[in-house]
């Protein structure tokens, strides 16, 4: 298989991501809006937190993936997927603990955070580098 097969494929996969994101970060945010009166206070705080992070990160990753199909640069590539790990280990964990009561799997969210933070920071060498 070919690399441009194989790109065409993470493509995808990330648009499919960013649907999927997307749509949940919406039903959350409905959720939260309207029955999440159960939850004691920690655990709506996190819910919260987790929401806001998993919004915010998606539209930045609509945004790089856009930019990724202008310019093919690995870098944009390398800050997609940190996007995407990092909505699924820090928000992903913080909604598993908060809804199945998993204490473990919170030791996942701040590895989520540094790539949140990683992908950040790899836009600035695509910045410093093309713009």
């Amino acid at each position: 298989m070919d690399l441009l097969m194989k790109i065409t494929r993470i493509d995808r996969f990330l648009v499919v991501f960013i649907g999927i994101s997307g749509c949940f970060s919406v039903l959350f945010g409905a959720w939260l809006s309207h029955a999440a009166q159960g939850l004691i206070a920690e655990q709506m705080h996190r819910v919260q937190v987790a929401h806001q992070y998993q919004m915010l990160h998606t539209l930045a990753l609509l945004a790089v993936v856009v930019w990724y199909r202008i310019d093919n640069s690995k870098l944009l590539l390398f800050s997609a997927l940190s996007f995407t790990a990092g909505i699924m280990l820090f928000s992903g964990s913080l909604y598993l603990k908060s809804f199945f009561s998993i204490t473990g799997i919170s030791n996942l969210a701040p590895f989520g955070g540094i790539l949140l933070a990683l992908a950040w920071l790899l836009l600035i060498f695509v910045g410093k580098n093309k713009l």
